[in-house]
């Protein structure tokens, strides 16, 4: 399905799952398509009513290039949801779908029933960001070393999965302009001082071991953010959600439903 923004974008959005179940927006990581999903999206159709969609300048989106946001994709989601004949559904954004998704919570909370944050940070001066060594890795100019590097930060090394299966490590369809744009978008995101706005109850998620969003973040998210709560998966790293999916599924599943 497609709907189609107030400036040209043409947005690509699926939505899966029971009519008439509780809707569930699930963001994606930076430079990613909805295929970011494809694998932990099927723990949560027998529950709820399951929306995703391809940022600007990914999967089937066709967008004009500009100053994209964290905040500026919030806007898109809040248009998909309301497209997807939502009103008010449960949200969980991941890595800087996660960033995404407090601006949703932010600016439109009346979209937004209960608010799943994974593996990202506040950003600004308030985040810990990777450290330099993290940032050489992702910017080896040998793509097959850069791949491996960025498996290895999303997955702990007992994980017996392999790259090229993996839905979560970029969508190869877009230009390098775009990846540039998302990144940019990304590194610019700060919410710190509207954080404590959120009035959605809210869980945040870590892996314990993660090294392209240090585990201090999600300190940092649950003590800003009102009556939130932490969990922390030990020895997991950035694609916890994937690695550990039954169990971290389940915790999401149970927290969007007591």
């Amino acid at each position: 399905m497609h709907l189609t923004t107030d400036d040209g974008a043409r947005l690509d959005y699926r939505v899966a799952g029971p009519a008439g179940a509780p809707g569930l927006l699930l963001l994606a990581g930076q430079a990613n398509s909805q295929r970011w999903w494809d694998t932990a999206r099927q723990d949560f159709e027998g529950r709820f009513r399951t929306v995703t969609f391809d940022y600007r300048g990914t999967g089937a989106t066709t967008a004009p290039e500009g100053d994209w946001s964290t905040r500026s994709f919030a806007s898109d989601a809040a248009a998909v949801l309301r497209a997807a004949g939502f009103d008010r559904a449960h949200v969980y954004g991941t890595s800087m779908g996660g960033r995404v998704a407090q601006w949703l919570a932010i600016e439109h909370p009346e979209l937004v029933d209960r608010l799943v944050l994974g593996c990202t940070t506040p950003g600004g001066a308030h985040a810990v960001e990777r450290d330099q060594r993290v940032r050489r890795s992702l910017l080896n100019p040998d793509s097959g070393q850069r791949r491996r590097a960025l498996f290895e930060l999303m997955y702990s090394a007992a994980w017996s999965g392999v790259p090229e299966r993996s839905p979560v490590l970029g969508d190869p369809t877009m230009t390098p302009a775009a990846t540039r744009l998302h990144l940019r978008a990304s590194a610019r995101h700060d919410a710190w001082e509207r954080l404590p706005d959120i009035t959605a109850p809210t869980l945040v998620l870590h892996g314990s071991d993660d090294l392209l969003a240090p585990v201090v973040n999600a300190e940092l998210l649950a003590g800003r953010i009102p009556d939130a709560t932490a969990t922390i998966f030990p020895g997991a790293r950035h694609a916890y959600f994937d690695e550990l999916r039954p169990e971290a599924s389940e915790l999401v599943v149970r927290f969007l439903t007591t």
